[in-house]
């Protein structure tokens, strides 16, 4: 199945992104996610490394070793030779969620502005699958799609200078988990004692973009005792 992607453009004089969309959408991150895995199959000389987001990748590469000429001809060669009854199931990965109010200090800012009750809320989020659809801004953080947009709210007016690690959040239409304690506006609404990033290990990123995230609410004793599970891990 070719592919064909809408535009390629020059970000640097190291990196190219390639487009596949406008719009985040499945048929998107399908074609994006058979891309990047082309790219893994067929190496290019050159090509330091690839970045997928909603609708693009961006390819960083070494102009000495690689001309762009040469980069655009091998990626229409890898956009050829795409096939999506090759990908690979996704993976789905459970992430335990305490919603109480000392890990979701904005659940009830969340519920008041969309007219319902921190309870609904909860309900609303654990019930969709998300996909990952990328990996940002910090390592390990993934932004998701497929939250309802009956619990969508507007980023804090004044973000938080500290978020702890494993807080999960909503900011918009979107939902995320932060995998390490850093600055941010996001509404949060719960907390995971999972860990996301583990900078110890050879393989550090617990998630990836193409797997799929289903939240499970937990009381503050089973997050507790996670926790310490995950602690002496």
């Amino acid at each position: 199945m070719c592919v064909e992607p809408l535009q390629m453009n020059m970000v640097s004089d190291t990196a190219v992104r390639v487009i596949f969309g406008t719009v985040i959408s499945m048929e998107t991150h399908k074609n994006i996610r058979s891309f990047c895995r082309e790219l893994e199959k067929h190496p290019q000389k050159g090509i330091q490394e690839w970045v997928p987001s909603y609708t693009a990748v961006t390819i960083f590469y070494d102009p000495f070793l690689l001309s762009f000429d040469s980069l655009e001809a091998y990626i229409m060669n890898v956009c050829d030779s795409i096939e999506h009854h090759n990908l690979p199931d996704s993976m789905q990965v459970t992430i335990p969620v305490c919603y109480e109010e000392a890990f979701g200090p904005d659940l009830n800012q969340v519920a008041v502005h969309n007219q319902l009750t921190p309870e609904e809320v909860i309900e609303l989020h654990t019930e969709p699958e998300y996909l990952i659809h990328m990996m940002g801004f910090l390592p390990g953080f993934p932004y998701l799609g497929g939250m309802n947009e009956k619990i969508a709210a507007p980023r804090l007016d004044a973000p938080r200078m500290k978020v702890p690690a494993g807080s999960v959040g909503i900011a918009g239409s979107q939902t995320g988990v932060y995998p390490l304690e850093s600055p941010g506006g996001w509404n949060i609404i719960g907390r995971t004692p999972k860990k996301l990033f583990l900078p110890q290990e050879t393989d550090p990123v617990l998630l990836e973009a193409g797997m799929r995230i289903k939240f499970m609410p937990v009381t503050t004793d089973e997050f507790l005792e996670m926790e310490e599970k995950e602690a002496s891990c």
